[in-house]
């Protein structure tokens, strides 16, 4: 299937640097982003080494989740060996692309959607603590938006042991035209899902698609660092 891709990253309105990252491999049909972890020390150090671990295994043969699981291994091995109170950490979200179906896989609140028949589905999960406190029906998704703890992410590359972490997966099929969204929580926090899927239903190609996407989470606020992956399939 053919591919379109709009991607973009910002350090938002709020913070002095980006500690997101994103990564890119159009011959593996791979796409990923990384959030590093704004309250430990160097977040975009941890995001930056899960990109290229994780592009550079899979490339080597390595199935997703062996490759995130060695870059977690990295990342913790690399904090040892820097300064500072905390390890550094980041999330990871990425979607692969094998022709007409799709592997996506997962750790912490960076997210993936698909975007068909005009109908935007979450195909991750947070890993978080307001995700364990929706799961549980104890606050609905609506208060998950404004509950004080919900930047609190349950696991992350680089702070979660291997022995300890659970690597999400989701899989499926995919049709044509069909849509996907890769993105840090600087979009999910600005910008709802009935807004996003307002805006993946526009007629536009996946970079203006992902323009739109990053105004309007900064015109909401733009409290976090930003970046969205678009992809449409034809």
């Amino acid at each position: 299937m053919k591919i379109a891709l709009g991607h973009t990253s910002h350090p938002g309105i709020k913070r002095d640097h980006n500690e997101d990252t994103y990564g890119i491999d159009l011959d593996k049909g791979l796409f990923l982003v990384a959030d590093g972890m704004g309250g430990h020390d160097h977040g975009e150090i941890a995001s930056a080494l899960a990109r290229d671990h994780i592009l550079n295994a899979i490339t080597n043969g390595i199935d997703i989740k062996q490759a995130i699981l060695d870059a977690n291994q990295e990342i913790i091995n690399s904090s040892l060996e820097k300064p500072g109170d905390l390890p550094m950490g980041t999330t990871i979200a990425l979607l692969k692309i094998n022709g007409k179906s799709f592997n996506c896989a997962w750790v912490g609140d960076s997210r993936i959607y698909k975007f068909t028949n005009n109908k935007l589905t979450p195909l991750s999960s947070d890993h978080s603590y307001v995700q364990e406190l929706v799961d549980q029906d104890l606050i609905t998704t609506e208060q998950a938006r404004s509950h004080p703890h919900r930047n609190v992410v349950t696991q992350a590359l680089g702070v979660t042991d291997n022995s300890e972490i659970a690597v999400s997966e989701a899989h499926g099929k995919i049709k044509n035209h069909d849509k996907f969204l890769i993105c840090s929580d600087g979009l999910t926090e600005e910008v709802d899902d009935a807004n996003i899927e307002a805006i993946m239903s526009k007629k536009i190609d996946p970079k203006e698609i992902s323009d739109q996407l990053l105004i309007q989470a900064l015109e909401n606020g733009g409290s976090d660092n930003i970046t969205a992956i678009v992809i449409e399939l034809s």
